[in-house]
């Protein structure tokens, strides 16, 4: 079983790594600037946000192994559409609808979670089990951004861009394998509180996308990002309300699951909001821009790679500091060490050498998160819920990547948004300064509920059927 799970990850790790060398070559073939590629990764990791959610929700109710199959197959004509887009906006609809794959990860850890049940070292192996499948991602990642890098000045971009649609489309037959872990009967599935969080997502980003084009002081913009934001107010109070929620509210209020998911947004911010500024910033030329590195495709896939080999070794490194520290300050540890890698961006921004060492602590930080978030969300939750938290987990990942992709195109625009002292130099500043506070501030979260979070835990786990389902609501 988890072979075939690993055999899934491969194809994330390429979906991951293989366009990161190619995006300044993606601007140019369709005419685009820079600071609009933000846009690729913004409504991606909106989309995911909105669907992750309910394709979680249903592997509760119909079982993982159908979910993983539908999932795959949207993901799979989507990069086939990337692969053949002749225009910047079908590529935005293609490069969106591929936002379906980041369920792959949650609910992998979920069936884990399942398959392990009545084990007494149940979350100890779910743990190891999404570390493997972390550090399997994170070298596909690697492989894929080191052979972009290669193939990008030998074939033609579209040719380049088939290869991560024959990988993707290859995990169909391997996914039929799987076997099946039945849902768990007497779910139903929840509409209402599914649009309620589409609208409020939707309305936030409308807004934020308006502050782009309109600059920052538009007030349509900012009623719509208000907007958005009041709507999560009857959001929380229908989930509160019904009897088989899309998000639970009663666990979510719980200190153990709580601080997960909102160290889950944190993390976000930078482990996907950050891709591409990175990538544009290693490419950029210094002699026309007055920074960057002026790297090519080739030069910026081994940046990648070596990035992504020390997520690799992150996760790995999960067990052991979590044996030594304990689950939650090992995760601590984590978002303190990748932000002192970001804000260290800023006095190391001009050094190539520096940016080695630079890039090398975010990945060691950022890696053990990565496996330790669904899985720690996962082991505080009730048998009919755990593929729901999990895929909470990357709903509120990729709402902070989605959220700070957004903003972080209005600081990197040269017109209708942010300006910064420095130009667009200052832009930079400003994506390494909020990268570097998400983490302090994921940080402080974990350390303030581990004591709450730990008498939590117990209780979830020693209540009966779902607690958070239970009169004391």
């Amino acid at each position: 079983m988890l072979a075939l799970l690993a055999a899934v990850e491969v194809a994330s790790g390429v979906i991951q790594g293989y366009y990161g060398p190619v995006m300044v070559d993606l601007a140019h073939d369709l005419d685009v600037r820079y600071a609009d590629l933000n846009w690729l990764e913004a409504a991606q990791l909106v989309f995911s946000a909105l669907v992750v959610p309910p394709l979680a929700r249903l592997g509760d109710l119909v079982g993982h192994r159908r979910v993983l199959l539908v999932a795959t197959a949207v993901t799979a004509l989507a990069t086939w559409g990337i692969a053949f887009a002749p225009s910047f906006p079908m590529l935005l609809v293609a490069w969106t609808l591929q936002g379906t794959y980041v369920v792959w990860l949650p609910i992998e850890v979920a069936v884990i979670h399942r398959r392990t049940a009545g084990r007494p070292d149940q979350g100890r192996l779910t743990r190891r089990a999404a570390a493997i499948l972390v550090a399997t991602l994170e070298l596909s990642v690697i492989v894929a951004a080191v052979l972009a890098g290669q193939l990008a000045d030998r074939v033609s971009l579209t040719t380049m861009l088939v290869l991560p649609a024959v990988v993707v489309t290859l995990c169909l037959p391997l996914l039929a394998l799987l076997e099946e872990i039945p849902g768990l009967p007497g779910g139903r599935f929840d509409w209402g509180g599914l649009g309620l969080l589409a609208a409020a997502i939707l309305s936030v980003l409308g807004g934020l996308v308006a502050i782009r084009v309109d600059g920052v002081a538009s007030p349509p913009a900012w009623l719509l990002v208000g907007l958005g934001l009041l709507l999560l107010v009857p959001w929380w109070r229908y989930e509160n309300r019904h009897p088989d929620p899309m998000v639970d509210v009663a666990l979510l209020r719980r200190p153990a699951q709580w601080s997960v998911q909102a160290s889950a947004l944190l993390v976000g911010m930078s482990l996907l909001g950050a891709q591409v500024p990175l990538s544009t910033y290693f490419r950029s030329d210094p002699a026309v821009h007055g920074y960057g590195f002026g790297l090519t495709a080739a030069q910026g896939s081994v940046r990648i790679a070596f990035y992504v080999a020390c997520l690799a070794i992150g996760a790995l490194a999960l067990g052991p500091v979590s044996r030594r520290l304990g689950v939650r300050h090992a995760m601590a540890a984590g978002c303190v060490v990748y932000a002192a890698g970001y804000a260290a961006w800023l006095p190391c921004h001009a050094s190539p050498g520096a940016a080695w060492a630079v890039m090398g602590v975010i990945g060691l930080g950022t890696g053990g998160l990565v496996a330790a978030i669904p899985a720690a969300a996962a082991a505080v939750a009730p048998p009919g819920r755990v593929g729901s938290a999990t895929g909470l987990t990357n709903a509120a990942k990729t709402v902070g990547g989605g959220l700070a992709s957004s903003v972080f195109a209005i600081c990197l625009a040269r017109t209708g948004g942010i300006r910064v002292d420095g130009g667009s130099l200052g832009g930079y500043y400003a994506v390494w300064s909020i990268c570097a506070v998400s983490g302090l501030v994921a940080a402080a979260v974990l350390v303030a509920t581990a004591r709450a979070a730990a008498v939590d835990a117990v209780v979830v786990a020693s209540a009966p059927g779902d607690p958070a389902r239970s009169p004391s609501r």
